[in-house]
């Protein structure tokens, strides 16, 4: 074997980062064990507990927050949690830029625009402009858009090409601002290691949030509008006699003393100013002791118990004198939390100003974002609002300026003439002051005033990075964006059926394992049933590190798609084993027969592997969320199985030979000796009834498809899901009757695993954006079913513990995963009959290789129709079977790449020879490898199938489909429709050599 150096190291390099990578969630998993001890079932502590170490180094040198970033994180379907995807309102964007035109064509293009988006995948700004020409040829942009708002960038002279430019600017900026919003939101929420990500459709967001417990609070928190607001401050030293005041009253309630104090007398107690004014100075000095020096400075417990306030939040001072700013202190996260539930007792806000409102900062002031500040702002207005609104914003841009020599970022804001007249009003009143730049009631910058400002143009500058200035030109912007963000897809899956769904993954994977570990052996003898255990065993610790080092998320398909990718890799050891039977059958020695059957097998072995991998591609690039992480993990273990089984395997088999150790070895057994050994069936000679089967299920599946119709999924449709479980059996039927009546009809109920759990799909008001939606079809659904619970279930109880999981997908959602569903299945067969070509330089073999896969496509498709009212299982059309039609596709290719490979090899060895002899020969010849890996394959699929859990038994049943039938079609229509096209090419060029010859 060459480049045997090389494939050694690269394996034991890989071991290596393998191990490295793997490492960081055995570590985690280690620290949350400890943490679930130590909280004994309270999630609060146990949350508190990991934030104490997310700081410290706990594994070569990384903190147990970066263990936590690096380590393999689980699926929302395996631990429980809510996955939304938010899309901004851009349409809203353009009728704010504006300023609400309200010039018919304007809104007629608008909504025209919007139409054809939910069918494209183009940027609507471009659609809007076409739509808007398509409506008045003559009309120009700038017309619209030339507003004062945007007399800077849009003139009445500007082209269409530059009016384009500036709306993208500007709704690029607003989506910027969303994302940053809502970023700050979730991390506000205290949910451990959330994930936030643009997509790439314009305008929309992803949220991931494990463990949520509550999905209606998280709706409205990332469906909340976000105000801009400028309001005044006060100093620190203007009110650090008063929080003195509310330090002396926490410590008294603390104090023994107090627990004992009569319900009739004040629960706050009056606190002499003197003595706060005395001891406002000792506190000052004793503040600024060094902490560490314990004979000199009380020991931090003591010093809680004295100062309850200044113990978790310590005051902005330097060189013993107070700053005069109005960010009072800094705490940390950790105790953020604690700061607010003493801020908000009664009795502390009656010693503070009653027109003080208190703030957290939006960053953190530390590289490890472990502290924030707090301001004091003040409310001027009678009404509590701010000092100004937003919404008089009319620009904002991160620039740069030259002060004294060097170059500082700066952020410019443009009012409108409303607001310059009150921020001319504000700055002179304030100057020396800070006036404090609020977003979602989060403090983002206090910049001083340091002149009054009259023409409503300022210069924010603060030592900002191009991306702070950036982010705080984009939050003043968002003053005056009139734009909503709106949920148009969601998923919910509660902790229990999360935890089902791990059990479900992790017995099916073992199950599989073992099952094929075992047959292996049985079929091909115990020591290369080892071999081949070994490297399945090493494929899945590749495969795992693989996904550890691009810190990817493992979910109950990525779970299945490795388990599939097991099967598949048996393959590769299949075709070798088979191929090396045959050397040996032909009077090879051992160690010939093993490297001839290496050499020979490889190039089915890479074609297969590749066309696999293909179509992994297509499901990644179009498939989303749990269908990436199942394209994801097959392409990963087909990458690792190449290795394993074509190099690691052979260096295993050159090492035992160079120590005599394979004496004997046969790769056959009593049970495999004789099995399909030089068979000879005539696959051409029963082509014509391999054409009228497929033919037949298509045929009665067309009829199915008019009268019976598919049962398309929420995913392409629209809707909402909910799973129920009750707490006895219940009848579907009588479920949905109970429902039809409250969701006007639009209803459908299914069993979904047991028979006391039901999934509950209806599209009543799916289009309606109105984030009250979500909490009335709940309402509407426990009232339907509340004569099915304990009499003492509230709706909140039902909600939290009845509804397992929820999912819904908006109506432009649903299109854009149709079309997308739609053009994968397109591109991967178009991929695989152009690499056919390619790869075999027969147009034969692409015809043949085509028309099969859409037969098997076509036969599943009708199976499914004929099928789905009668088996117990949900069958639906949705983006999970579209992912398992493209995973058939691959194996339905990889199954007859082998069978042309080995015909092509024959044709070569014997040009003359009858190329039906020949063709059916190659059949013939590779029918104990197809054999073996259908049956391999199936056996996995079928553990999945039945233990695999209810929300892929859909996915897994089209898969067996798929074995069955594609194994067919490459037997009975790929071959004999690629010997019909060849055997025409030979009599044409039989025809013209005799035509040639008569001349």
């Amino acid at each position: 074997m060459q480049n045997k150096g090389f494939v050694k190291v690269f394996a034991v390099l890989l071991t290596l980062v393998c191990l490295f990578y793997l490492s960081f969630s055995f570590v985690t998993g280690y620290y949350n064990n400890k943490a679930v001890k130590y909280a004994n079932g309270d999630p609060a502590l146990e949350s508190q507990y990991i934030d104490s170490l997310s700081t410290q180094k706990v594994w070569l040198g990384y903190t147990l927050k970066q263990c936590r970033e690096m380590e393999i994180t689980l699926g929302l379907d395996l631990k429980g949690g809510m996955n939304v995807v938010l899309e901004l309102n851009v349409p809203d964007v353009i009728r704010s830029l504006s300023n609400n035109n309200q010039d018919p064509n304007f809104n007629q293009a608008l909504e025209n625009a919007y139409a054809r988006q939910a069918s494209s995948n183009r940027d609507f700004i471009d659609l809007f402009a076409e739509e808007y020409k398509k409506l008045d040829e003559g009309a120009r942009l700038s017309a619209i858009f030339s507003t004062f708002e945007l007399k800077e960038k849009i003139t009445p002279q500007s082209t269409d090409a530059q009016v384009i430019a500036v709306l993208k600017e500007e709704t690029k900026s607003a989506i910027d601002n969303s994302f940053n919003v809502l970023r700050t939101r979730i991390d506000r929420f205290g949910v451990v290691s959330p994930n936030i990500q643009r997509l790439e459709t314009a305008g929309r967001i992803l949220v991931e949030l494990p463990g949520v417990k509550e999905p209606e609070r998280v709706r409205k928190l990332l469906q909340g509008s976000a105000n801009l607001e400028f309001w005044e401050t006060y100093r620190l030293p203007e009110i650090y006699q008063q929080l003195i005041a509310v330090d002396n009253l926490l410590a008294s309630m603390q104090s023994k003393e107090t627990e004992a104090t009569p319900a009739t007398e004040p629960e706050t107690a009056p606190v002499a100013e003197a003595e706060v004014a005395d001891e406002a100075d000792d506190l000052l000095s004793q503040l600024q002791q060094d902490t560490e020096d314990t004979e000199e400075s009380l020991s931090m417990e003591e010093f809680a118990k004295q100062h309850p306030l200044f113990a978790l939040l310590q005051l902005h001072s330097y060189n013993g004198q107070l700053t005069n700013g109005s960010a009072i202190g800094v705490a940390s996260t950790r105790d953020m939390a604690k700061i607010n539930e003493l801020l908000e007792m009664r009795q502390v806000k009656d010693l503070l100003p009653r027109n003080l409102s208190l703030k957290w900062g939006v960053k953190a002031i530390d590289e490890r974002e472990q502290y924030y500040e707090l301001y004091a702002l003040k409310v001027t207005n009678r009404d509590g609002t701010p000092a100004l609104g937003g919404d008089v914003v009319t620009d904002a841009v991160a620039d740069f300026q030259q002060t004294g020599g060097r170059t500082e970022q700066v952020v410019s804001m443009t009012m409108n003439a409303e607001g310059a007249k009150a921020w001319a009003r504000l700055t002179k009143e304030n100057i020396g002051k800070q006036v404090a730049i609020v977003l979602d009631d989060m403090v983002y910058s206090a910049p001083n005033v340091q002149v009054e400002i009259k023409d409503g143009r300022s210069q924010i500058t603060g030592n900002f990075t191009p991306e702070d200035a950036k982010d705080l030109a984009n939050v003043l912007k968002s003053g005056k964006m009139a734009a909503s963000i709106q949920i148009v897809q969601e998923d919910v899956v509660g902790p229990s059926l999360g935890q089902e769904a791990i059990d479900a993954g992790v017995i099916s994977f073992v199950l599989a394992l073992v099952l094929l570990m075992i047959y292996m052996c049985l079929f091909y003898g115990l020591l290369p049933g080892l071999i081949v255990d070994g490297a399945l065993l090493l494929n899945i610790f590749f495969t795992m590190g693989v996904l550890a080092s691009f810190q990817a998320v493992l979910t109950l398909p990525g779970i299945a798609g490795m388990v599939l990718t097991l099967g598949m890799a048996v393959d590769a050891n299949v075709l070798v084993y088979e191929r090396i039977k045959e050397e040996l059958r032909a009077g090879k020695g051992l160690g010939k027969a093993i490297n001839d059957g290496y050499k020979n097998a490889f190039s089915a072995i890479f074609d297969a592997n590749l066309t696999s991998i293909i179509t992994g591609v297509v499901l990644f690039f179009f498939g989303t969320g749990p269908i990436k992480g199942f394209a994801w993990t097959m392409i990963i273990g087909l990458c690792a199985s190449f290795l394993t089984a074509v190099f690691l395997t052979r260096i295993t088999y050159e090492a035992l030979l160079k120590k005599d150790r394979l004496k004997n070895i046969t790769f056959t057994t009593a049970m495999s000796k004789d099995l399909l050994v030089n068979p000879k069936v005539n696959f051409l000679g029963m082509r014509k009834m391999g054409y009228l089967i497929p033919l037949a299920i298509i045929v009665i599946g067309a009829i199915s498809m008019v009268t019976v119709g598919l049962n398309n999924g929420i995913d392409f449709t629209g809707g909402r899901n909910y799973v129920v479980r009750f707490d006895q059996e219940v009848n579907t039927a009588e479920v949905r009757d109970m429902l039809d009546e409250q969701l006007d009809g639009a209803v459908g109920v299914i069993t979904i695993g047991t028979a006391n759990q039901v999934r509950i799909s209806t599209n009543y008001k799916i289009a309606d954006p109105d984030p009250a939606v979500d909490e009335e079809i709940e309402n509407k659904i426990y009232t339907g079913v509340k004569s099915l619970l304990p009499s003492d279930v509230t709706k909140d109880q039902f909600v939290a513990d009845y509804i397992q999981s929820s999912q819904k997908v908006g109506p432009s959602m649903a299109d854009d995963i149709k079309n997308s569903a739609i053009m994968a299945v397109i591109l991967a067969m178009f991929f695989m009959a152009a690499y056919i070509l390619i790869r075999f330089r027969d147009i034969s073999f692409s015809i043949g290789t085509l028309v099969s896969v859409i037969v098997t496509t076509l036969c599943i498709i009708a199976f499914y129709s004929m099928l789905w009212k009668v088996l117990p299982f949900s069958m639906e059309i949705d983006q999970t079977f579209i992912a398992a039609i493209l995973t058939i596709i691959g194996y339905s290719i990889n199954d007859t790449v082998v069978v042309f490979d080995r015909i092509r090899e024959t044709i070569g060895l014997y040009p003359k020879r009858d190329r039906y002899q020949v063709i059916n020969d190659a059949l013939n010849s590779t029918l104990s490898r197809t054999f073996n890996t259908s049956i391999t394959t199936l056996v996995v699929v079928l553990v999945i199938f039945v233990l695999g859990g209810s929300t892929i038994r859909s996915f897994t049943f089209a898969i067996l489909l798929g074995i069955i039938i594609g194994t067919y079609s490459t037997l009975f229509v790929a071959t004999p429709i690629a010997y019909e096209i060849q055997k025409r090419n030979i009599a044409k060029k039989a025809a013209a050599a005799e035509l040639k010859a008569k001349k």
